[in-house]
């Protein structure tokens, strides 16, 4: 029988981490993968461990690397790490930069791979488009990262020491993720659910026109980092040294995103305000125009990101079946 390849995701409880347990729960992933996952928050929540209950947990604190080891000896030594855990408020980061350069830079993750008997594990780390200044157009990977703010810097800081320190890895640069809610519900507010809520209800709202962004659907971000696996444990030579650009196929303004919403939704359009990002101090400095080049993505994956009207589509298809009663 052939071995199964073991997969690691760091960060299972957020975001992008549930919907990559998701994905490997109903793929069938048990067949050709062993998955485990990682936390910070404790107790798990139950509904989470329910849907989960084949993918062994561990607790692990980033900033220490405690509970990293427990995986080696429990688990075995895994093939894939996929890195979704950070600090990704850009004011939460600025507040406490101590904090953000600890969990963001993964030193700890990145030791204890070092510890390996062989270097053949591959690190997935997922990135941000926030590495980039936001003074043009349609980012390059090969761009210089001159970030702007705390979060971006943490950002930049991972990517060197992945580069210098990693044999294999695949830096993703993720632009604004959207999609429907996680199996246990995160409390952070969704950015295609709220602006949906808010129009639905008949509330005039706030966007901006001056803020450019490719924001991806997060199921194409699953698919992006299930491919660079079925990649890497295809590949012979086990060799990867990757950096991709990960947005959706369109550079959107906040009022244009907010705009598809009401298109979709059926809402008075008249409810988008348009302001100037300069007019609101949100705590920290935010760069105008981070729109990615994805040609390298594309050509590379040879994937089709969903367009954001679609994704917006199948988000609020889902957000109104995770409703019913």
């Amino acid at each position: 029988m052939e071995r199964k390849t073991k997969v690691v995701i760091v960060g299972g409880t957020g975001y992008l981490g549930q919907h990559l347990l998701q994905a490997f729960a109903v793929n069938n992933g048990r067949d050709r993968y062993d998955v485990a996952f990682t936390h910070h928050s404790s107790p798990l929540p139950r509904r989470l461990l329910d849907a989960f209950l084949h993918f062994p947990a561990f607790p692990v604190d980033l900033k220490s690397g405690l509970g990293l080891n427990s995986i080696t000896k429990d688990f075995g030594q895994p093939d894939v790490v996929v890195n979704c855990a950070a600090l990704s408020v850009p004011r939460v980061c600025e507040q406490d930069p101590d904090s953000a350069m600890s969990v963001n830079v993964p030193t700890s993750l990145v030791n204890w791979l070092s510890t390996f008997e062989t270097n053949n594990t591959l690190l997935i780390h997922l990135s941000t488009d926030q590495v980039y200044e936001g003074v043009k157009s349609f980012y390059k990977e090969e761009d210089e990262t001159v970030a702007v703010n705390v979060y971006g810097k943490s950002k930049v800081a991972a990517e060197l020491l992945i580069k210098d320190k990693c044999q294999n890895f695949a830096i993703v640069r993720s632009s604004i993720i959207f999609g429907p809610q996680t199996l246990s519900p995160l409390p952070k507010n969704l950015p295609i659910q709220w602006i949906d809520s808010s129009l639905k209800i008949g509330e005039t709202v706030e966007f901006f026109h001056d803020e450019f962004r490719c924001p991806i659907y997060v199921k194409d971000l699953v698919n992006i980092t299930l491919n660079l696996i079925d990649r890497w444990v295809a590949s012979d030579h086990k060799q990867m040294q990757l950096v991709l650009n990960a947005g959706g196929p369109e550079r959107l303004s906040r009022v244009e995103m907010a705009q598809v919403v009401a298109e979709v939704g059926g809402y008075d359009l008249s409810l988008i305000k348009p302001v100037s990002a300069s007019s609101v101090d949100r705590g920290v400095v935010s760069p105008a125009d981070i729109s990615m080049d994805i040609t390298k993505l594309i050509q590379t994956l040879e994937i089709s990101p969903t367009s954001f009207k679609d994704g917006v589509r199948l988000t609020l298809l889902e957000s109104e079946s995770q409703n019913l009663p």
